[in-house]
């Protein structure tokens, strides 16, 4: 007889894709949500759903391209590290991929704001906790 698995670990998987886009001078960009939006006000790394058979990396250049109005090429996407994290309705996977290269210039078309930030600062800006875990890593590696 099996025992029965937890609330939390019978949640549905949700996988998300986010991008720590990185300037010449080694600044992170992060993103407010917007009001209205589940955890509106906390900045995060910007990305977004992948949608079912869409390939992760492609659901990324499509979302930097939505959100920021930028084009990647999937060549400048460096797979970095991944979040995962149990909210109280859904578990969240999230891949981080590091991106020094894309063409256009980055525009605000979906946030309440848009910051570029050293990463030894990024902890001052509140996150969801599944984007927490993730500064330590980018500060040690920039």
């Amino acid at each position: 007889m099996s025992a029965s698995p937890s609330p939390k670990e019978s949640l549905p998987t949700v996988l998300v894709v986010a991008a720590a886009l990185i300037d010449a001078d080694g600044r992170v960009l992060i993103a407010q949500r917007p009001e209205g939006k589940q955890l509106a006000g906390l900045w995060e790394f910007p990305g977004g759903k992948v949608d079912p058979g869409e390939r992760p990396e492609a659901a990324l250049i499509r979302e930097l391209h939505e959100e920021l109005g930028i084009d990647v090429n999937e060549a400048c996407l460096a797979p970095f590290v991944f979040a995962s994290h149990a909210y109280d309705s859904f578990h969240l996977l999230m891949p981080l991929y590091l991106c020094r290269r894309w063409s256009g210039v980055v525009q605000n078309r979906e946030h309440a704001a848009l910051k570029w930030v050293r990463p030894n600062q990024l902890s001052d800006y509140p996150m969801p906790p599944a984007d927490e875990p993730l500064v330590a890593w980018l500060r040690d590696l920039l």
